[in-house]
């Protein structure tokens, strides 16, 4: 992938490696990058027949809000949040022997929807790797074709958000992520660090590099990218996230910014633990209530 590293070795980038709690199957770690919450092994049961989330999430609140969003690939995606894309198109996970028309089908939409300026966030969800990994593990050669056309994909999203900045004062944000990672004999589900450790990768032109800036991947958690998306589109923060905002993707705004954006995680997270943890010290003052801010303009 040797734009996609380009990008993260020299490009206006932050890398993290997020670890993502067991169960390692899609609809739970899905549910954690979106609410910021810890789902338990009962999701497995659910993984082949998602119910509705009724849980606040970056999703909902994205909608409540106005944002357009429109969304391509696992209709994981589509049974978890219905009704909230104003455009989609689902692919099925259960043939696994497709690795290609399944990913075909998400990329045959990028051409136009990259035109287009009538949405706000855009969600791809490609299901091709994943189904390499089922068929003949991770060590097959045709992984490496594969992630060539994800780098194509992830050149492609990148070039065009670039451009269309050039009629925007905001900046855009382009997460490039996976919801598990991938055993030795390529399927996931439980805990082993092949499946837990999964790339997370924030790219955008907000995030300022001068030659010589060596920024080392740092460990985080997968439950932390609803906060940090949240803030970084000026929404709400999911009520039940348990994450922290990514501290690296606001250092270059000014310190008052800092300050505040922390301030709204410290906020969200004190009522979480006033609410389910009894013994929690509650305050004498009653916590200030979150007022949304943005830093970007689409995700």
């Amino acid at each position: 992938m040797p734009y996609t590293t380009y990008l993260v070795e020299k490009g206006a980038s932050h890398s993290f490696v997020a670890e993502a709690k067991p169960p390692t199957v899609t609809m739970p770690r899905i549910k954690a990058l979106m609410t910021g919450s810890l789902p338990g092994f009962v999701d497995v049961v659910r993984n082949l027949n998602s119910p509705a989330l009724l849980e606040d999430s970056v999703i909902r609140q994205a909608k409540t809000a106005g944002k357009r969003i429109i969304f391509y690939g696992d209709e994981t995606w589509v049974k978890l949040f219905p009704k909230h894309f104003v455009e989609y198109d689902g692919t099925t996970s259960f043939f696994v022997s497709d690795y290609t028309e399944v990913d075909n089908n998400v990329t045959r939409h990028l051409d136009k929807v990259l035109k287009r300026g009538d949405w706000d966030m855009l969600i791809l969800h490609y299901l091709g790797l994943d189904h390499i990994g089922h068929i003949s593990g991770p060590n097959s050669p045709l992984i490496g074709h594969k992630l060539s056309e994800m780098d194509s994909v992830l050149m492609k999203i990148h070039t065009s958000l670039q451009s269309k900045e050039r009629e925007t004062p905001l900046p855009n944000l382009l997460v490039l992520c996976g919801d598990h990672g991938m055993s030795e004999t390529g399927s996931h589900g439980a805990s082993s660090l092949e499946e837990v450790n999964t790339p997370l990768i924030l790219i955008s032109s907000a995030f300022e590099r001068k030659p010589g800036d060596i920024r080392h991947p740092k460990r985080v958690q997968q439950t932390d990218v609803a906060a940090t998306l949240a803030i970084a589109l000026g929404l709400p923060i999911p009520k039940d996230s348990v994450g922290s905002l990514l501290f690296p993707v606001v250092e270059g705004r000014p310190m008052r910014e800092q300050l505040r954006f922390l301030h709204l995680n410290t906020v969200q997270l004190s009522k979480l633990l006033q609410e389910n943890v009894p013994s929690y010290e509650k305050g004498s003052h009653p916590a200030p209530a979150q007022r949304p801010t943005g830093t970007a303009q689409k995700g």
